[in-house]
């Protein structure tokens, strides 16, 4: 899902779609700060995000919103990194010895092993995927998204009159926003997910996304207690323990803070930092830019 060519300048505009709102960000020149943000509502129903099934209910008002979103923050050029809902695409850690060298003999073994972790046949997905190095070996984090749900996302972009040279799930997105040199724990809330990643020396060693009944209202008591499975994971597995915690998706940490370091012991911190987004940014509040943010400064 990454850019088709090997060889593209990584885009300075990147567009997020939700389950309930399209959010666009600007980077500035020296890509480290987002200077220029906008979001627009969707009404419910509109997008509907599913591994499988048909997400754009209303292409239409999707377009539109991309159109506006994108043209209130002065986007000059036409290539943007899309990002996508989570539930819309499958996010799978693969554990081998070795990969062939050559890139696609190594996505022909990636494939193959990804028929057992999907409800679908690899050879109708786009797969993209990094090898990160293991204790054991090497190991694949790999995206996967059905070709007709890709198609449909690209569509809104190109109708709008953009080229989405990239493509990512959110939450792959936001970790570009996080610092992640010791253990630490990510976890991202939006209107009918809670999605969960925890790294170490940067390599990405858990991705989960579970639903989330409760939306943007969940506590902090009910958010740590949908993490704490993931967290005993990780503990015994790997026998570290969670050094930091980043929130995205609720205000000032939803308040969560306080049960989520009770639980882990850790310094819990918003994932969005004031210095990652420019006070132009408008009126989007940066805990619901995490996709943005972290797509444009990584």
């Amino acid at each position: 899902m990454a850019s088709t060519s090997k060889h593209v300048r990584r885009p300075t505009l990147a567009c997020e779609i939700a389950a309930d709102r399209v959010l666009a960000g600007r980077a500035a020149d020296a890509g480290r700060i987002v200077e220029m943000a906008a979001a627009r509502e969707l009404a419910p129903g509109t997008v509907v995000p599913d591994l499988m099934e048909a997400n754009l209910r209303d292409g239409a008002a999707v377009r539109a919103a991309i159109e506006s979103a994108l043209g209130s923050i002065g986007a000059r050029s036409k290539d943007v990194i899309a990002i996508l809902p989570d539930t819309a695409v499958r996010v799978v850690l693969l554990d081998f010895e070795t990969l062939p060298a050559k890139r696609d003999e190594a996505e022909a073994v990636v494939r193959f092993r990804l028929k057992k972790s999907l409800p679908f046949d690899p050879a109708d997905a786009r797969i993209s995927y990094h090898a990160q190095p293991t204790k054991k070996g090497v190991q694949a984090v790999a995206a996967v998204v059905l070709n007709t749900v890709l198609e449909e996302y690209e569509s809104a972009f190109r109708d709008a009159g953009y080229i989405p040279g990239m493509v990512m799930p959110s939450m792959l997105a936001a970790l570009g926003a996080a610092d992640s040199e010791r253990p630490t724990l990510v976890v991202k809330v939006d209107a009918r997910t809670i999605s969960i990643a925890i790294l170490d020396q940067d390599l990405l060693l858990l991705s989960r996304t579970l639903e989330n009944v409760r939306g943007v209202t969940i506590t902090g008591d009910q958010l740590a207690e949908e993490v704490y499975p993931s967290v005993v994971f990780f503990q015994d597995t790997y026998n570290l323990n969670i050094e930091r915690v980043y929130v995205a998706g609720l205000p000032e940490a939803g308040g969560a803070a306080p049960a989520l370091k009770n639980q882990s012991g850790a310094v819990v911190e918003d994932l969005i930092a004031a210095s990652q987004i420019g006070a132009s940014s408008g009126t989007v509040p940066r805990w619901r830019m995490a996709g943005v943010v972290g797509a444009l400064i990584s």
